[in-house]
């Protein structure tokens, strides 16, 4: 028998030290499926949006109105919606559209339990010079990540234990009221159902703007490929937590954007980077994959 689960490596740093793009409607907006491969190549059909219809938006109302609660057993353990997908004209000029199903894991009401992390020293002391070579960022694939990432995936590159263990991870160590960024983000950025009305604010960046869209539970957010431009498009002490999923292996300047969430990071800000055993090894850079 083939298993198809993938460990998942939680790191929790805390930082002594130390502009939101566009807003999100409290109702996902989606693009339609022309966008989606137009808009991302020659912008044909950027003006048109088509508009997620919830598949169970009882279930997410329920979810999020049970903070205080047991969440890990009152939120459902999928929501469902279907993105509407305007996919060409017919002869007649009018669109055809299709609707496809797509579903989230909720990371409660599963039959997952996780024992509490059990802390790790990697390091004792940091040598002042970085120990890494420039063959350590070396990648099978230097081509162009925005091709490589141009069409959005909306599936999930963590199975749904790792999903779960992650969500309970993140209600356990982010306090009510913070201001959270997950960079690398993508259409999922695997928090609590009720993070949204519990947090001042989540800002999210990643590589494609559309996947970003999708994303619920951001309130704002900005495309930024941080392999070619390794800032982040914030003042500095905005955040109290910084998240990054699975995405950390496929950074070439990832000290750089490291000192880029210490500077976004109020004093006694943490960083969660959490990392998985599964990855596209054409992208991952070498000192992960020789590990």
């Amino acid at each position: 028998m083939i298993s198809h689960s993938y460990s998942l490596i939680l790191l929790g740093v805390m930082f002594a030290p130390k502009r939101a793009a566009l807003s999100l409607p409290k109702n996902a907006i989606f693009r339609t499926r022309s966008q989606f491969i137009q808009s991302t190549a020659s912008a044909v059909f950027f003006s048109d949006i088509a508009r997620i219809v919830s598949g169970d938006q009882s279930s997410v109302a329920c979810a999020e109105d049970s903070v205080g609660k047991d969440l890990t057993r009152n939120t459902p353990r999928y929501v469902e919606s279907e993105v509407q997908m305007k996919y060409g004209n017919d002869a007649k000029g009018n669109p055809r559209t299709r609707g496809v199903l797509v579903r989230r894991f909720t990371g409660d009401s599963t039959p997952y339990s996780f024992p509490p992390p059990r802390p790790i020293s990697l390091m004792k002391e940091w040598p002042e010079t970085p120990p890494f070579s420039k063959k350590d960022f070396f990648r099978a694939d230097e081509g162009d990540d925005e091709n490589f990432y141009n069409l959005p995936r909306l599936v999930y590159h963590i199975d749904e234990p790792a999903v779960a263990s992650l969500t309970q991870y993140y209600r356990a160590n982010v306090s009510p009221g913070s201001n959270i960024l997950d960079i690398c983000s993508s259409w999922v950025s695997h928090y609590p159902v009720e993070f949204p009305k519990m947090m001042k604010r989540i800002s999210g960046t990643g590589m494609n703007a559309l996947e970003l869209l999708a994303n619920d539970q951001l309130t704002d957010y900005e495309a930024r490929n941080l392999n070619v431009n390794p800032t982040l498009p914030y003042d500095d002490n905005s955040f109290d937590v910084v998240t990054c999923v699975v995405s950390i292996d496929y950074l070439i300047h990832p000290i750089d954007v490291l000192k880029e969430v210490r500077r976004v990071l109020r004093p006694g800000g943490k960083v969660i980077i959490s990392q998985s055993n599964r990855c596209f090894p054409s992208k991952a850079i070498a000192m992960w994959l020789n590990m």
